[in-house]
């Protein structure tokens, strides 16, 4: 993979005034500040739209792993991109909601293999045809800007994030 420096990734880079970087007018803030407050903005929107249905973003992340067959503890907190610490959260409130089981895995005893229940495949499956999705996010990031584009981009930044 060939790595690029900043300024190559962003051909209409500027120098930075780091104090105006830090204050309120949005317009102002780095890249990266404006996705993570922008992701921060559609967790809530989509946790607001999925408490309805008694899954949070993180636990319908969690469910869509799991509909394609078990997994471990460990190898879902690598698909969804955080710490094994945080995924147990997630996987304690899905336990206790009756949407997964966790049993020891039968040939290391350390492992914990997690399976989605007959309640979280029903959950799941609600949620995706409902098309909440569209409804809390899509249509939102549509009015402002190409959405096909605006998801390809995305897409190229994952996919550069698991070749790093």
């Amino acid at each position: 993979m060939v790595r690029r420096r900043p300024e190559q990734l962003m051909p209409t880079a500027r120098p930075r005034d780091t104090a105006a970087e830090s204050g309120d007018d949005p317009r102002r803030w780095a890249t990266g500040r404006l996705l993570s407050t922008a992701a921060r903005l559609v967790e809530q929107r989509w946790n607001e739209g999925l408490a309805a249905h008694g899954l949070t973003h993180a636990g319908f992340g969690v469910i869509a792993h799991l509909m394609t067959g078990p997994l471990s503890q460990h190898e879902i907190a690598g698909r969804t991109k955080v710490e094994d610490q945080t995924i147990s959260r997630t996987l304690d409130r899905l336990e206790r909601q009756g949407h997964i089981e966790r049993a020891r895995d039968a040939t290391d005893r350390r492992r914990r293999i997690v399976s989605v229940t007959g309640s979280g495949r029903e959950a799941f499956t609600t949620v995706a045809q409902s098309q909440l999705d569209l409804e809390l996010v899509d249509e939102r990031i549509a009015r402002h800007c190409d959405l096909p584009s605006f998801r390809a981009a995305l897409l190229a930044l994952l996919e550069r994030e698991d070749q790093a």
